[in-house]
């Protein structure tokens, strides 16, 4: 149960959350009439306006909040130790869905899961257990995606447009599930430049590794000096320093483009250096998130694991107006190629997490 630090915590966000004025479309407070449904969501320490990751999960909801009758509140935790106390406030308040994001927030939502068992529960990028270690919890919906799928396809695009034929990867926290990006992404350039030389640095080993762009762009400036032209980054908001980094570096006054890029992640972030931004490896968590909300509205929300891949749209790379001129159509043909035979089972991409 909690110690006496968490029960302060715990009270005090309950407070906090009685009080707020939830993000929902008839903007009525406390009482929250009109809405069918309450979902509470506990963002990772990037925040939600990170432009990645978390902004993917939050714009899932508030789709879900503009076409449902939803009610929802959200908690972005200043620390670690915030993250526990708010998403036990949703749940004591009888929350429909609490949703939290982040694979580090796998070990919290655990215990809550198992002291609520009947509250409904999303996390995304985490697998919730029984205490068997075995069996998905029932009332919990585990949100996973198979990046290193979609990694292979932009590493394929960066292999495909890097002229050194040295390439760099900017990892967030070193744990395995950003290794997932970095295998995907070298299988994917090595499958068009068997030569091709990887860069990888990681920002750090905890949780303020996401959120440190200052040391991003450190990381990326040196990777630029080693060689590398085409950076891929998975480390959240720290990844924006990546940005900064080829764009200090300008563009080819003979070509107009830019002579270092970026591959943006999780959301389409092809709009925040234009130019500079070679694609961007998305992650549908909002779509996920959004249809986990619309389960619990319709009353057929079902806990276990559910896996988003190329074969759902689960992942992709992002083409737009802003880098539709950057790849080649016969790049895009062999890339297209490749997704399909990902699809089909003739290629096979390592899963870094399943060795």
């Amino acid at each position: 149960m909690f110690n006496m630090f968490k029960k302060a915590g715990f009270l005090l966000v309950l407070a906090a959350i009685a009080l707020l004025v939830p993000s929902c479309k008839n903007k009525v407070e406390a009482k929250r009439e009109g809405c069918k449904i309450r979902v509470g969501i506990v963002f990772d320490i990037g925040g939600k306006n990170d432009r990645s990751f978390n902004a993917a999960a939050w714009e899932g909801v508030k789709r879900a909040q503009h076409d449902m009758d939803v009610c929802l509140y959200d908690v972005e935790p200043g620390n670690p130790t915030s993250i526990e106390p708010a998403m036990r406030a949703f749940a004591e308040k009888n929350f429909d869905l609490v949703i939290g994001v982040g694979f580090a927030q796998s070990p919290i939502m655990q215990k809550v899961a198992m002291d609520y068992p009947n509250i409904k529960l999303a996390i995304v990028d985490g697998v919730i257990m029984e205490a068997d270690g075995k069996t998905p919890k029932s009332n919990v919906a585990s949100l996973v995606f198979r990046e290193h799928e979609g990694s292979y396809l932009v590493g394929m695009i960066a292999a495909s447009k890097s002229k050194t034929g040295t390439l760099g990867f900017l990892g967030g926290m070193d744990i395995p599930l950003i290794h997932k990006f970095e295998t995907g992404y070298e299988e994917g350039a090595r499958s068009v430049n068997p030569s091709v030389k990887i860069v990888q640095k990681y920002v750090g080993v905890t949780d303020s590794a996401w959120n440190n762009p200052g040391k991003g762009k450190e990381l990326a400036l040196e990777e630029i000096d080693n060689g590398a032209d085409v950076i891929f980054t998975a480390a959240g908001n720290s990844g924006l320093g990546a940005f900064d980094a080829v764009e200090q570096y300008g563009k080819d006054p003979n070509t107009g483009q830019a002579n270092k890029f970026v591959i943006g992640v999780d959301s389409n972030q092809n709009m925040v250096k234009p130019g500079f931004v070679l694609t961007s490896m998305v992650k549908r968590v909002d779509n996920a998130v959004y249809d986990v909300v619309k389960e619990v509205l319709e009353d057929r929300f079902q806990g276990g694991i559910q896996s988003f891949g190329l074969d759902k749209d689960g992942v992709a790379y992002a083409m737009d107006e802003n880098n539709k001129a950057l790849i080649p159509p016969d790049v895009i043909q062999h890339v297209e190629q490749s997704k399909q035979e990902i699809v089909n089972g003739q290629i096979k991409v390592t899963d870094a997490m399943a060795k």
